[in-house]
């Protein structure tokens, strides 16, 4: 069996690091294998933005362990961190996160310049990208110029830059028109379909069911379901998550 992408093992963490009130985070123990798409879903406050901040280096554990494509994240210093993010992880957040004085290919070549890819090597990448998800005829344009779903796809294209393993969205569609959004959703499918291993943090049962086949629920900082999305749809509705 291929060794896993993401691998938390009793993953427990407090809001702040207080002693106080309820963890944000309950003994949490999950694996994401290579190729999956997981959407990670739960009403405010269940727990899934402190579940991202984990597996992207941005947060540790109070106790238990974080393991992405080998590497123990948790164990990181700061500068290790900040080598891992731009190694290991592509990630896409709900409102683009772009530079607005940067071209489209200035801001798709950023984590390139990062990482000290070589000139030429980072230009044929970006050009690459940007025909793959259909936007390179924007490659000059400033984002400010272009609809929130062609934003979205530059900020999917910055975040393949680098080859990552692992490709994370956290409310991807949640700053967008219906249209957009759903575009937004087929352009993920299509990438998991092409191989590439995504965790979709959302509490919009719709994107989870469009663009993944595993839904990871939480609740109060537990997991309380971890099943194919379909079958999660009816105990979603009934009990009333957002």
């Amino acid at each position: 069996m291929s060794t896993p992408v993401i691998e938390l093992r009793d993953v427990h963490r407090r809001y702040d690091g207080s002693s106080e009130g309820p963890p944000a985070l309950r003994q949490v123990s999950l694996t994401v294998r290579p190729g999956e798409a997981v959407a990670v879903l739960g009403p405010s406050g269940s727990g899934k933005s402190t579940l991202l901040n984990l597996v992207a280096g941005l947060d540790r554990p109070d106790t238990g362990t974080v393991t992405v494509n080998g590497v123990r994240v948790d164990a990181l210093g700061e500068t290790a961190s900040a080598r891992y993010r731009r190694s290991q992880i592509g990630m896409v957040f709900q409102f683009f996160n772009l530079l607005d004085d940067l071209t489209v290919t200035d801001n798709v070549l950023l984590p390139a310049q990062l990482a000290g890819m070589a000139r030429g090597k980072a230009g044929r990448r970006a050009a690459e990208l940007l025909e793959t998800l259909g936007i390179d005829r924007h490659a000059h344009a400033y984002p400010g110029r272009l609809s929130g779903g062609e934003r979205q796809r530059v900020a999917v294209a910055r975040a393949l830059m680098n080859r990552p393993p692992l490709l994370l969205a956290d409310e991807p569609t949640g700053a967008l028109d219906t249209a957009s959004g759903e575009d937004v959703s087929r352009l993920l499918a299509d990438l998991n379909a092409d191989g590439q291993t995504i965790v979709v943090v959302t509490h919009d049962l719709a994107l989870a069911q469009s663009c993944t086949t595993r839904t990871i629920r939480l609740l109060d900082g537990r997991i309380v379901a971890d099943q194919g999305t379909g079958d999660i749809e009816g105990s979603f509705a009934r009990e009333g998550a957002r």
